[in-house]
């Protein structure tokens, strides 16, 4: 039996790009995968087949709403779900089917199981005990229960994330508990497949922790696009008979009780670490009170040769973080210098439009105690953006006012997504606003709109 010089437990983005870098770098790597697919929740049950589900449902909005304007006559569309699933499958089975061939290419060893790490340098996997000089710890998460609700994603009724990518058919109803992205997401796919969504959320606003501004302009597009919202409520139970869900909640604001039914009511109150089975219990890893892994600054955990990253640790529960980090180790443990500017990790909630942030908040910038200047441009004055019939957002620019130095970027508006890296460039290179404001940038374009924020952090924008 081979020994290696890493073990990888998780092939998700984390572990799998993980294994990747450490292959490059000319280390002996297996991964520990128990799924029949490589890629993680990702890949198989979140990023990816969501992103295809927002994607024709957003198509099927385009034929409705906007091609008659555009004189696309007639092309009022039905919706065919099989159809649909299967197209969110097969691109799902393309990209996993992409991890594969990189294992191969980097010479991976894929082992195939349930990992348990026995001690520093042994994980067993069956009845199988490899030796490694170092483990990674990238086991990911799950979706977080909620007391009174029990999911039962095979029912159909009342589902997590996992089972909404996959009814049985579009309901006609749905309550979406929590207003996070994964709620929000999921909820405006329904609304547009033709569902009555109402979301639920315990907190006062949507989102939270995202720009205060942003919040309240996002919630006024999504209920212009039908989803409605009881905000400050605190779901006691979810009761379910003769296949109808009834969702009962407490309003804060004075304690008086509610309820609502619906075909169908999806858990989305966030995720938690997912590190069952592994054994770090009985090995004495430190864990926090939340029960991620603690790691020092160099991703390992309190045993030598076991580190960990991704959603098993504190941080953002993000795709892109994890593969930083998993990049990062990957140098550590090759005798290189890893490194994750965490300050720079974008976020992005893919709804249309979609909704983009990096940096600060204005209310963080403000709580730090420094002077801060914001520059804001509505796309109502982009070109490209009217053209696409996607106007309604903005995008706001922080800088340091002495230094103007950009502290963070918020985006709601076409292709948000896209746009937040030229802002992320910026921001690793210490740009100053001024530096975007005087870089040319192509029209007719919806990152002009960027840089129209740039320039209203100095003597103005253009067109405004």
């Amino acid at each position: 039996m081979p020994t290696y010089d890493l073990i990888v437990i998780g092939a998700g983005p984390g572990g799998y790009v993980c294994a990747i870098r450490a292959a490059q770098l000319g280390l002996k790597v297996a991964c520990v995968e128990g799924r029949d697919t490589l890629g993680g929740t990702c890949l198989n049950v979140g990023c990816i087949p969501s992103k295809a589900l927002l994607h024709a449902s957003h198509m099927l909005h385009e034929t409705h709403e906007n091609f008659a304007k555009m004189g696309l006559m007639d092309a009022h569309v039905n919706v065919d779900w099989t159809r649909m699933q299967g197209y969110k499958a097969d691109t799902v089975g393309t990209n996993t089917k992409g991890i594969e061939f990189l294992f191969k290419k980097n010479k991976i060893d894929w082992i195939k199981g349930w990992a348990e790490i026995e001690a520093p340098g042994k994980v067993r996997v069956g009845d199988t005990t490899y030796e490694t000089k170092n483990i990674v710890i990238a086991s990911g998460s799950e979706p977080s229960s909620l007391k009174g609700v029990t999911v039962d994603n095979e029912g159909g009724v009342v589902v997590d994330s996992t089972g909404a990518l996959a009814l049985p058919g579009i309901p006609k109803s749905m309550v979406v508990i929590g207003a996070g992205v994964i709620g929000l997401e999921l909820g405006s796919v329904y609304a547009r497949l033709g569902a009555e969504v109402t979301v639920v959320e315990f907190l006062d606003v949507i989102t939270p922790g995202m720009d205060g501004e942003v919040q309240k302009q996002f919630q006024r597009i999504l209920a212009k696009q039908g989803l409605k919202f009881v905000l400050g409520a605190a779901v006691s139970g979810v009761t379910v008979e003769n296949g109808t869900a009834k969702v009962a909640y407490t309003l804060r604001k004075d304690n008086s009780e509610h309820s609502i039914e619906a075909a169908t009511v999806l858990v989305a109150t966030g995720r938690r670490p997912y590190v069952t089975g592994l054994g770090l219990d009985k090995l004495g890893v430190e864990m926090t009170d939340r029960g991620f892994v603690k790691v020092d600054p160099h991703w390992q955990t309190s045993l030598p040769g076991i580190y960990a990253i991704g959603d098993a640790v504190p941080g953002p529960m993000l795709a892109h973080k994890a593969e930083d980090e998993g990049m990062a180790v990957a140098e550590v443990i090759a005798g290189k210098h890893g490194h994750v500017n965490y300050g720079v990790i974008p976020g992005v909630i893919y709804t249309t439009p979609e909704v983009a942030s990096v940096g600060m908040t204005e209310e963080m910038a403000k709580e730090s105690g420094r002077k801060i200047k914001v520059g804001k441009f509505p796309f109502m004055g982009n070109a490209r953006a009217k053209a696409l019939f996607q106007a309604d957002g903005f995008v706001k620019m922080i800088a340091d006012a002495d230094t103007d130095r950009v502290l963070g970027c918020h985006i709601i508006g076409p292709n948000a997504g896209e746009m937040i890296h030229e802002v992320c460039v910026a921001m690793e290179f210490g740009a100053s606003a001024q530096d975007i404001a005087l870089t040319c940038h192509a029209h007719p374009t919806c990152s002009e709109a960027v840089r129209e924020a740039a320039l209203a952090l100095g003597d103005g924008a253009i067109h405004v």
